[in-house]
């Protein structure tokens, strides 16, 4: 089995008051992936401690050696593809070539009104799709090409100049969140992995089963996406976020037992990659560092054998 296991470090606590050590703890036990939300706050956390993914991401590209490091996800909600690809050349050079970018339309909350003038209203899903699909061709340009020049309806770029490029050629990697037909559309033409966090729908009131069926649906739908634009869907890695699918009682990281069945039933299902939270008591993602620890270093080996 050729599963990977990677984990999402939520970026709340001070680099030199146990943030550091997260990310290095998280190369210790062997995450093929450590990633961070790319968020100005983000739901319960927004009047506590929040920092900047890319920021974030630099400091831990200095602190590591060999994990891979992303964001899951950046979106246009706050960002500029000119400004954006800029970071991102500098922090795949500082991680010399370790970088991901998980990418997706954004969705509401304060990322989509922060940045809103008074009486502004948020962008509707269309407008979001419409943004994300003008705003991921462009940045796959921007991180490709030494010079780029674009007129379009929502994003400009004039002679750009990002010289030397990434160090990952022709690009670093994205990894793009998408579930409908346009952001799959855009997942094949530009994506080098598919990330979804399963059925929004079925995460207060569904049950596993739905979810496993849910997410078998998106991954044909995938597949149907790749064969319109003459890829193979093979090509792109499946990646779950997990923590929002109605799984519970018990939850994946109840237990190493539970993860393992979690984890073999969404391999089965074509899954490359399963991410999740490091611990956070006292919030949704509250669970036992001790078997936290024991499925990032014992549950693949598990699943292999």
């Amino acid at each position: 089995m050729s599963l990977r296991l990677s984990t999402v470090i939520l970026p709340v606590r001070r680099w030199h008051e146990g943030g550091r050590q997260r990310w290095q703890r998280a190369e210790e036990l062997g995450f093929r992936t450590a990633y961070t939300y790319d968020h100005l706050s983000w739901r319960t956390f927004r009047d506590g401690p929040w920092f900047g993914a890319v920021p974030t991401l630099t400091a831990a590209a200095a602190a590591t050696d060999h994990i891979r490091l992303g964001t899951l996800v950046t979106s246009p909600n706050f960002r500029h593809p000119v400004t954006l690809a800029k970071d991102l050349i500098t922090l795949d050079d500082v991680s010399n070539g370790r970088i991901t970018l998980g990418i997706g339309a954004g969705g509401n909350g304060f990322d989509a009104t922060s940045l809103l003038h008074e009486g502004e209203e948020p962008w509707t899903p269309r407008e979001r799709a419409d943004h994300f699909g003008e705003f991921l061709p462009l940045l796959d340009r921007l991180l490709s090409e030494d010079v780029v020049s674009y007129e379009g309806k929502f994003y400009s770029a004039n002679e750009v100049r990002n010289i030397p490029g990434c160090v990952q050629r022709p690009r670093l990697p994205f990894a793009v969140a998408a579930t409908g037909p346009r952001g799959l559309k855009l997942a094949a033409a530009h994506g080098q992995a598919w990330v979804t966090t399963g059925d929004p729908k079925l995460f207060e009131t569904g049950t596993p089963e739905e979810s496993l069926a849910a997410l078998r649906g998106q991954i044909e739908r995938l597949g149907t996406a790749c064969e319109e634009t003459g890829r193979d869907v093979a090509e792109l890695d499946k990646v779950l976020l997990t923590g929002f699918t109605p799984d519970r009682d018990p939850a994946p990281l109840d237990s190493f037992d539970a993860f393992v069945d979690f984890a073999g039933n969404h391999a089965a299902l074509g899954f490359d990659e399963i991410v999740i939270h490091w611990p956070l008591p006292g919030t949704d993602f509250a669970a036992d560092e001790k078997v936290f620890e024991r499925i990032a270093t014992e549950a693949l080996a598990q699943l292999d054998g």
